[in-house]
């Protein structure tokens, strides 16, 4: 029951979460730095409450470990979310988050000298072919779009590049917070209540850097169209975002609980099908650009992932068995 119940939070949170999103930056595109502090603001306030217990529990990770691993998540939080400000489409954004595979197994043969089997090396080369195929067709179309003069086509192009350069950066910070935190469990023993308090409530501080951009959005969405919630009215951006905040907290609730009572092979397959129905609905309900390159380009990227989990050899001997049943 509990993985049942881990599943639909996974499926409800983290697609929901998508949403909400969105709906937000197709608005105000630039609003990224206030998406990510409402979500870090949300998430250190019930760690606060509920897991260091108003800093009376005492810390099983010394806190100068923390501080790097909190500088790590900061950054790539931010750098992820304010990457949608330079044209990069939802779907995109989507599609090239999944290459975090790559990245983990190339700083895990670079940092940790691990080896792969060639099953491994080819799954990456289809996720690899994959993001290449998606990425290279929304190239295109950000060129197609704005062929109207030369120099604002040349503007936005070199806008979504630096999109790009952004998401690549992340992807692979990410993958190195991976591995320090593969090597920080090692060490202290696997804490993720804990990590997820601190990894949210350190990095705050750091927002005064972006004070006025937040305060600036907040005004824009003070601004913006009133609609009425549970009786009161209120801006529709400010509902989206209080939504978004929400269910991005169900969402790590329920890949926490997954990874608790599932196996690693359970939770590859529940968040690769969560990030395919979050492709399917941000295609089809917000209408966004979609190509039959970017469909084949899309279907390689899964088909690597779920080879990567080695999906095919796991369930292979349970089809066996239930023939043998009937």
């Amino acid at each position: 029951m509990h993985s049942v119940f881990a599943i639909g939070l996974v499926f409800l949170g983290c697609t929901s979460n998508v949403v909400f999103l969105e709906l937000l930056v197709r608005d105000f595109p630039g609003c990224g730095n206030i998406v990510t502090f409402g979500q870090f603001l949300f998430i250190a306030l019930e760690g606060l409450i509920f897991q260091a217990h108003f800093f009376t529990k005492p810390r099983a990770i010394p806190l100068r470990k923390y501080f790097i691993m909190v500088s790590m998540f900061f950054v790539v939080s931010v750098v992820n979310n304010y990457a949608l400000n330079f044209n990069i489409p939802m779907p995109l954004h989507m599609i090239f988050r999944s290459g975090s595979l790559i990245a983990s197994m190339v700083l895990g043969i670079i940092v940790l000298k691990k080896r792969y089997n060639v099953a491994k090396y080819i799954s990456i080369a289809l996720v690899s072919l994959g993001i290449f195929i998606c990425t290279f067709m929304s190239a295109k179309q950000v060129s197609s779009h704005t062929s109207v003069s030369d120099d604002d086509s040349s503007n936005v192009f070199i806008q979504w590049l630096i999109g790009i350069v952004m998401l690549t950066f992340a992807l692979f910070m990410s993958a190195r917070m991976g591995l320090f935190q593969e090597t920080l469990y090692k060490q202290y023993g696997k804490h993720s209540k804990e990590a997820l308090f601190y990894n949210h409530f350190l990095p705050l501080p750091a927002f005064l850097l972006f004070a006025s951009d937040i305060y600036n959005h907040g005004v824009l969405f003070s601004q913006s169209k009133q609609i009425e919630v549970l009786g009161m009215t209120v801006p529709i951006m400010w509902f989206y975002l209080v939504m978004n905040v929400l269910t991005q907290y169900v969402c790590i609730r329920g890949v926490f609980i997954l990874t608790t009572e599932c196996t690693s092979l359970t939770v590859t397959l529940v968040v690769t099908l969560r990030k395919f129905i979050s492709l399917i609905f941000s295609i089809v309900y917000f209408k966004n650009p979609f190509t039959f390159w970017h469909w084949i380009g899309t279907s390689v990227v899964f088909v690597g992932t779920l080879m990567y989990a080695e999906v095919w050899i796991t369930l292979k001997p349970l089809l066996h068995i239930k023939r043998k049943e009937q």
